[in-house]
């Protein structure tokens, strides 16, 4: 995380449109469905930046006849892009110390809605941290007192994050999982890579090449010990927000250094020990930072042909720059992997806001990242409290999360725009779906990305960012139909 999360405000004149018209409730309404109708050919999730519909589930038939509307939008499976991996936001200490306040009947019910792939959302990815975050309930890493033999999981571990992971798991057990560390431990850190002085402090410094080995040897134990507790690990990234070295905790890891680390110990230890976790580069911001020196940042990498056969590709997160960077990337490397880790809303964005933050975090972060290349989208963190919290002073004390749990009664939660950006993408688009190919009717104001499902399913995923309602026809080219959707909305489809 960005340290008091550099303020990143879209101020486009859609924005001001839909905070007057979407927050106002005064969007024309759409009939609900004919009472009674719970099946249909097409299963349909609605929500409202006016929060009239929230992640309603409704259905439709196929048209009979032929299809001669001009508004037809048709699926093209023959134009393939990337293959998904999933959705999802961060289960951090502050995340699951929420969750577990809350009683277990209440927990169940919500972490159900949120991941279960038949009666919920679905979600797909999780990230966590290796150690602490800024996050946390206190400051950490998995080995604290010097020497590599002293590595051993922590009270949140054990405590927090673990056990409401395995309740996610017994929802959804092919969840991915990918974690980062905000900091290596501290006596493995110097001042400088010139005079390498120590350095005890758990913000910025870099990682000494001394203990390189050692260090590749932590994510080792921690994958494996993650592992005997009954959590698969499916990626890592070697270093949160390696540029930002102002966050609580953190560490800088210029592109030169991760490469030297990645290739000359993280690869080969997790090899190794028969580890086929993937490593992506970066997992930081588009705009690197606005330091000239690591533009490029994983591309760099990649240039090293030992290094790069280490990493699937690269993450990252949107507090500085433009989505288009992801395009550029793909463009330079097209052979690795793009992933979207991390973005948070707070009180800097107006975050609680549905009526300004719903459409403009769909185009933006969820439709976005997926139409250019990425493969994942994770939002931070998944549940905070009504204080925006459990934080801790240098972190984030102005995010909200995904959703916010109130904590008079740790049993009201209000669920904000990245619960359904998130939701409305994974309720349609498995993991495994390859993204095609959409041409016929366009429109301005409406965004989509279309999919073909591991199972042969179809999935739209659209934003309609006008005032007004629209209606549509698609078409996977043997059957079609029509939906009127409704003015400023995120809605997907899917059908066999």
């Amino acid at each position: 995380m960005e340290n008091l999360k550099k303020t990143i405000l879209f101020s486009s004149l859609f924005s001001l449109m839909v905070m007057a018209c979407g927050s106002s409730g005064q969007s024309e309404a759409v009939p609900e469905p004919p009472p009674g109708k719970q099946t249909g050919d097409v299963t349909i999730y609605t929500t409202t930046a006016a929060r009239t519909q929230q992640f309603k589930k409704s259905f439709v038939d196929f048209g009979s006849g032929a299809n001669m509307s001009p508004r037809t939008i048709r699926l093209n499976e023959q134009q393939r892009y990337q293959t998904m991996d999933g959705f999802g936001s961060a289960i951090t200490g502050s995340t699951a110390y929420n969750l577990l306040k809350m009683t277990q009947a209440d927990r169940t019910k919500f972490l159900q809605e949120t991941f279960s792939v038949t009666d919920g959302m679905g979600q797909s990815y999780i990230r966590i941290a290796i150690g602490c975050s800024d996050f946390s309930l206190s400051e950490y890493t998995l080995n604290d007192q010097e020497g590599i033999a002293n590595f051993a999981l922590q009270e949140e571990e054990t405590k927090y994050v673990i056990p409401i992971l395995k309740e996610i798991l017994a929802i959804n057990p092919n969840i991915k999982i990918l974690g980062s560390p905000w900091t290596a431990p501290k006596w493995m850190k110097v001042a400088d890579l010139t005079n390498l002085a120590p350095y005890d402090s758990w913000t910025g410094g870099h990682l000494n090449p001394k203990f390189y080995q050692d260090y590749a040897t932590y994510f080792v134990k921690w994958i494996q010990a993650m592992q005997a507790a009954g959590i698969a690990i499916h990626a890592v990234t070697p270093q949160n927000e390696p540029l930002n070295a102002g966050n609580s905790a953190s560490m800088f890891m210029y592109w030169n250094e991760q490469r030297d680390f990645v290739r000359d110990a993280l690869g080969p230890k997790l090899q190794q020990a028969g580890l086929r976790t993937k490593i992506y580069a970066f997992d930081h911001n588009y705009n690197y930072d606005n330091m000239s020196s690591q533009d490029d940042y994983p591309v760099k990498i990649y240039e090293d042909a030992k290094a790069a056969s280490y990493f699937a590709g690269a993450a990252y997160h949107n507090y500085g720059g433009d989505k288009a960077e992801l395009l550029d990337i793909h463009g330079k490397a097209p052979e690795k992997e793009l992933i979207f880790t991390e973005t948070s809303i707070g009180t800097w964005n107006t975050g609680q806001n549905l009526g300004r933050r719903l459409l403009e975090d769909m185009k933006e972060v969820a439709l976005g990242t997926v139409n250019n290349w990425s493969r994942a989208v994770i939002v931070w963190n998944l549940m905070l409290d009504s204080e925006r919290g459990p934080n801790r002073e240098g972190g984030c004390q102005t995010c909200f999360g995904a959703v916010d749990i109130n904590m008079s009664d740790y049993k009201t939660i209000t669920k904000n725009s990245h619960y359904f950006v998130i939701g409305h993408l994974s309720s349609v688009v498995k993991p495994g779906a390859v993204r095609i190919g959409t041409e016929g009717f366009t429109e301005q104001g409406v965004v989509l990305s279309a999919f073909k499902n591991p199972d042969n399913s179809y999935a739209v995923v659209l934003a309609n960012e006008q005032t007004k309602n629209t209606r549509i026809t698609f078409t996977d080219g043997s059957k079609y139909f029509s939906y009127d959707i409704p003015a400023q909305s995120v809605v997907s489809y899917t059908w066999k």
